[in-house]
This record gives structure tokens, C-alpha cells and sequence, in this order.
């Protein structure tokens, strides 16, 4: 496999190049190397190496550096926290840095974090003798730019994407064989409350858009909705099987965009082999650095661009909490941010937050006041278009009177009174005079 004279050494002999103190980069999503994590595990647990400090985004698989056993060994300090970390940081035993998307590679690149050692998960080296980062790029090329040494594992089953993915086989310094195929991310089908919440979303979106969506049911649901548009453009952080069938069908195919037209752009993917497949060795598919991705004035130069993120709770002025419930983190900032503001600076372009009205529980996400320790990662001031299953309003420009009845008339109607009355206390008896054009598609 490994070509012009490297030679493959194993997991275990590759990770001793780690020494106690080191800070690690890891690859995200499904090009975590766990061969790589095993080994270095093995390592800290037989009190061979201590006080490491570990980055990375979201990783799927395994993640036991961020266990309570290895507490004064390993200490995860993430850019995203994932399902698989999720526990062990609202714990305590893990740590998060609150970053926009687009920065986390600044973190390297400008020396704010040390990289010893970046630990990646890449494809064959070709003919060229250049080998790709497959299906996520994100701040894993700041990392290898900047570690001392990068561990690079060669699996045949990471596909040969294009764009920065692309990189020559002498950044990495040591390689390990692999050929574990890519863990994948399988999604829900949308339930008849995200159906609805999707058919409101996509109502907005119009024919030579640019798309930004996250992952889940939610945008699927929108996708869904998408079949009779033309020329839709993708410009995104990330994409899943949802985009495939619109390919598929010519309803995706860039012809509208004004930069990198004709491609679809993202810096990780998450979802099936059917995905992975899709951008192995496809000129219509560019997987770029994180800093053009999610960079603001790079994503506002096309046209229509629709931004569609997901929210935790979103309070009567318009303020999102994203990240965390109360003070337990749940997620991160992520490229929320950098695509609300990029979108609301494209001509035509429409950021939209979209979420159900309330929880499993019955309890409303629409509150008068966000929760104690409750983090805004939208501000109100940035906030354009808000969806729930009863509907899409539009709050820029409006007043704060004016939003709360706007954002009330798309709650749940058990809960509006309660809300309503909230409102009434807080900006008094005028409140109820105030009298705004609700759009509800």
C-alpha cells in the first residue's frame, strides 16, 4: 500500500513517538483513527504516558481518552461536543472551547494551541504520490501543517475526495495500515412534527439558492421538500444522504452559484457508504479547509444563500441557544454563526433557524427567558427568519414588542397564553397594542 520507499510501521510502534505532556490532534467524524486511539489508550494505561491534552471536532466510534479512568492521563479539550463525549463533559472529566467553526483552525494556525502530534486517517497514496483526507478536511490540515510529527493511517475505505483534501504524502511522517471501513451515521426519518417544520423551511427556499443545512431528520425533512426546485447550489460545513437524491435527480447541480459553481463545497461529511462513495474521486465535489468554508465574505458571494440551523431554545426577543441545555453542554457553536451572518450578506439570501415548538416531553422551546446558563450562540440582532411546525416568521427588523408577538404566534398554541402573558409583564401594557403583519406559510 504505502508507496516511494515509506514503510507502514504498526499502531503500537507509531503512538511511542507521543511523550507525556504532548497535546494531540485527532481527525473528525468518521476518520477518527481508532487504530490509532486503541493504541495510544494502551499506552496511558499502562502508565507509560501522562498529562496529554486531546483536540478535535466531532468524532464518531469510540472515545475512551475522555473515560474517568483516565483521569491525569488524557484531558479532551473539543471544538464540538459529540454524542460520544457528551456524557463525560457535562461530567466534568471533559472539556470544550467554545469556537466558531471557521476559527478552529486559527487555533493552530496562529499558535494560540501547540500541536505535538496530529493523528489522521487518509487515503492510499496515489500515482501522484498525493493521498486525501477524505471526508473531512475541517481543522485537521491546520493541525498536520502545524504538529511535529503526523501519524497518517493508509485505509483503502477513505475516499480519494478532492479539493484541500488533497495533500502530498510527505506531511505525514509515520504511516500505519488499516483497512477498517469508515463508521457510518444513519439519521432517523423525519417524525410528522419535523415534516411539517421542513415543508415551512422549504417554502422559503427558492430557485437558485445556495443551501447550509446541519444533519438529522430536520434537514432531510427540508430536503425532502426540494424535488421541483432548479439549480440549487450547496455551500455548507457539512452534508449527508439527504443532498444525494437531488443530485441525482439535476435539482442540485450549482449552475446558479457565483464561486465554485457548478460544485458542491463542505469541509466534513457525516452519513452512509452511499455518501462516502459519492465523493470518492468526484470533480463535483471540493472538500475545503474550514477557514473557506465557513469563511463569512466567501460564503456571502453567492447568490440566495439559505442557511437552515436547528436551535435547543429560542426566547420571545429572538435569542438562540444552540450548544447547551441550562449549563450542560450539548453540542458546540459550531458554523451556526458564520452561516447566519454569511447568508443574511448574500444578495437574496435568507438565514432561517427552524426547530419543533416543544420537546418530547410537551415542555415549550419558545420560552419568555432562556434557561439559567443557558449559552446564545445566535444573538437577536442576527436572527431573520424562525420556523417551527406552526409555521415561518420573519423578526429582522422588527422591534422587540413586534418579535414576541411574532415568535408567540408560531409556539405551541397550549403554551401561547402562558407566553403572551409573560410578554405582557415584561414590556407592559402597550405590548398589547402593538400590532405586526404575522407571515405564517
Amino acid at each position: 500500500m504505502i508507496q516511494k520507499g515509506y514503510k507502514a510501521v504498526t499502531a503500537e510502534e507509531a503512538v511511542k513517538v507521543i511523550k507525556s505532556g504532548d497535546r494531540i490532534h485527532l481527525s473528525s467524524v468518521a476518520t477518527a483513527p481508532q487504530i490509532l486511539i486503541k493504541a495510544m489508550c494502551d499506552r496511558g494505561r499502562a502508565g507509560e504516558i501522562r498529562d496529554i491534552k486531546i483536540h478535535h471536532l466531532h468524532t464518531e466510534g469510540p472515545a475512551p481518552y475522555a473515560d474517568i479512568e483516565f483521569e491525569g492521563i488524557f484531558q479532551l479539550n473539543s471544538f464540538f461536543v459529540g454524542h460520544n463525549v457528551r456524557r463525560q463533559t457535562q461530567a466534568g472529566y471533559a472539556d470544550y472551547i467554545p469556537i466558531f467553526l471557521s476559527e478552529t483552525q486559527r487555533l493552530y494556525r496562529d499558535g494560540y494551541l501547540k500541536v505535538n502530534v496530529a493523528m489522521v486517517q487518509v487515503s492510499p497514496p496515489d500515482k501522484h504520490g498525493y493521498v486525501s483526507l477524505g471526508t473531512s478536511v475541517d481543522a485537521t490540515l491546520a493541525a498536520i501543517e502545524q504538529a511535529d510529527y503526523v501519524i497518517g493511517v493508509a485505509n483503502p475505505n477513505v475516499p480519494r475526495a478532492l479539493g484541500d483534501a488533497m495533500m502530498r504524502m510527505e506531511m505525514i511522517d509515520i504511516w500505519v495500515e488499516d483497512n477498517t471501513p469508515l463508521i457510518e451515521a444513519h439519521f432517523d426519518e423525519p417524525d410528522d412534527v419535523e415534516q411539517l417544520i421542513g415543508k415551512h423551511a422549504a417554502a422559503l427556499v427558492e430557485d437558485g439558492a445556495t443551501l447550509q443545512m446541519g444533519i438529522g431528520a430536520l434537514p432531510n425533512a427540508v430536503l425532502h421538500q426540494l424535488e421541483h426546485h432548479k439549480n440549487l447550489g450547496v455551500h455548507t460545513e457539512m452534508f449527508a444522504d439527504g443532498v444525494l437524491q437531488l443530485v441525482e435527480k439535476g435539482v442540485i447541480n450549482g449552475a446558479a452559484k457565483c464561486i465554485d459553481k457548478g460544485k458542491m463545497v463542505a469541509t466534513f461529511l457525516m452519513g452512509s457508504h452511499k455518501v462516502y462513495d459519492f465523493i470518492d474521486d468526484n470533480p463535483g465535489v471540493l472538500m475545503m479547509d474550514v477557514a473557506y468554508t465557513n469563511d463569512v465574505n466567501i460564503i456571502a458571494q453567492n447568490p440566495k444563500v439559505t442557511a437552515i440551523n436547528s436551535a435547543i431554545q429560542v426566547d420571545i426577543t429572538g435569542q438562540v441557544c444552540a450548544d447547551s441545555i441550562g449549563t450542560k453542554f450539548f453540542s458546540g457553536v459550531g458554523g451556526q454563526i458564520d452561516f447566519i451572518r454569511g447568508a443574511s450578506l448574500s444578495k437574496g439570501g435568507k438565514p432561517i433557524v427552524a426547530m419543533p415548538s416543544e420537546t418530547n416531553k410537551g415542555i415549550s422551546k419558545i420560552v419568555p427567558v432562556l434557561n439559567p446558563g443557558a449559552g446564545v450562540v445566535t444573538t437577536r440582532s442576527n436572527m431573520h427568519w424562525f420556523v417551527t411546525e406552526f409555521g415561518s416568521v420573519q423578526l429582522y427588523g422588527k422591534s422587540l414588542q413586534e418579535r414576541a408577538k411574532l415568535i408567540i404566534s408560531i409556539a405551541h398554541p397550549k403554551h401561547q397564553e402562558e407566553l403572551d402573558k409573560a410578554a405582557f409583564e415584561r414590556f407592559g401594557p402597550h405590548y398589547h397594542f402593538i400590532q405586526s403583519k404575522v407571515s405564517i406559510i
